[in-house]
């Protein structure tokens, strides 16, 4: 069994050596470790410093793509150099790395699709006391958008079956661990947490450049992958919401008009019937939306096979 490690990286010379020389050599149930360098258009001796220590496998993208491009330009290498698990840790040092055994057990035993490594994010010093609770929150909220168990969804400290890695797509420019939540649901793919442990910090985080300015990204990457990968229960809620609201105001009118007083409230049966006609036509659009869903899962069916074809093509060309 292989294992690929995947480190994008974006100008880490003076962290990277740290985060190489912390990977481990030997892993029970492993019978080879390889290493993947994802150099996201560094202008520093970044790719210079990952040959010295050995690095054969070093995938360049230039100019800058951003995270989540780099973590899929690493999938799409680690499989080709026939991975069957792969980890994704950060060239900054956060992530310990002698937790990778942990991380990968449950893909050995077969027992999970995709690992998440959980931080102890109230024990983090580095961490104000804001960011930690932003960060409860935000995985609170994901464990109720992706109906998973997800304890720490901003964690890039992952392990991927190659079956997991096969599907995933990643639409997002800014970061990849929290479409890649909502994903695994939608394809069936069993996802796991286990505890770790994290690094003292080396540098700022470069991704959380204001917390305002991650919330914002989080939130609408979250209302966007909802809505792709469950897009019959985003709209029949939005239509539900306004039938149930147009239907009180139109039951008040009602009671006024039968009443004697109807008159005087003709701009409530106006809104009622706005509201239900809203509700009617976002139903319509929730119908039309599921059965758009389908042909995408039918696509991707479609793309994963292509996929494997492309990667038995491109090993058979190596040997």
């Amino acid at each position: 069994m292989k294992l690929v490690i995947q480190i994008p990286c974006y100008n880490e010379e003076e962290a990277l050596p740290v985060v190489l020389k912390g990977l481990p050599e030997h892993i029970d149930g492993i019978d080879e470790i390889e290493i993947v360098i994802i150099d996201d258009g560094s202008t520093d001796r970044t790719v210079e410093i990952a040959k010295l220590h050995g690095v054969k496998h070093i995938v360049s993208l230039s100019p800058n793509k951003g995270l989540a491009k780099a973590f899929i330009a690493g999938l799409e290498k680690s499989l080709e150099i026939g991975a069957d698990i792969i980890v994704n840790t950060d060239a900054d040092n956060q992530y310990n790395s002698d937790f990778i055994p942990a991380l990968i057990q449950p893909i050995i035993k077969k027992h999970a699709d995709i690992v998440i490594g959980t931080r102890p994010v109230e024990k983090i010093r580095d961490f104000s006391l804001m960011k930690k609770l932003l960060q409860k929150l935000g995985s609170g909220v994901m464990r109720f958008v992706s109906s998973t168990s997800v304890e720490d969804a901003p964690s890039g400290f992952r392990a991927f079956s190659r079956n997991a890695a096969l599907q995933l797509n990643v639409f997002d420019n800014y970061t990849y661990t929290l479409e890649t939540i909502i994903q695994a649901k939608a394809k069936g793919l069993q996802l796991v947490c286990v505890p770790i442990e994290v690094n003292p910090e080396i540098r700022k985080s470069r991704l959380v450049r204001s917390m305002f300015d991650y919330i914002r990204r989080s939130i609408f990457t979250m209302l966007r992958m909802f809505i792709v990968y469950r897009p019959f229960r985003f709209f029949i809620i939005l239509a539900a919401a306004s039938l149930a609201l147009g239907l009180i105001i139109g039951i008040r009118f009602l009671y006024f008009y039968f009443s004697g007083s109807g008159t005087g409230h003709i701009q409530s049966l106006i809104l009622a019937s706005i509201l239900i006609l809203a509700g009617i036509q976002v139903g319509l659009i929730a119908v039309l939306s599921e059965l758009i869903s389908i042909n995408r899962k039918l696509i991707e069916d479609v793309q994963k096979r292509i996929k494997r074809l492309d990667l038995k093509n491109i090993q058979e060309d190596i040997k």
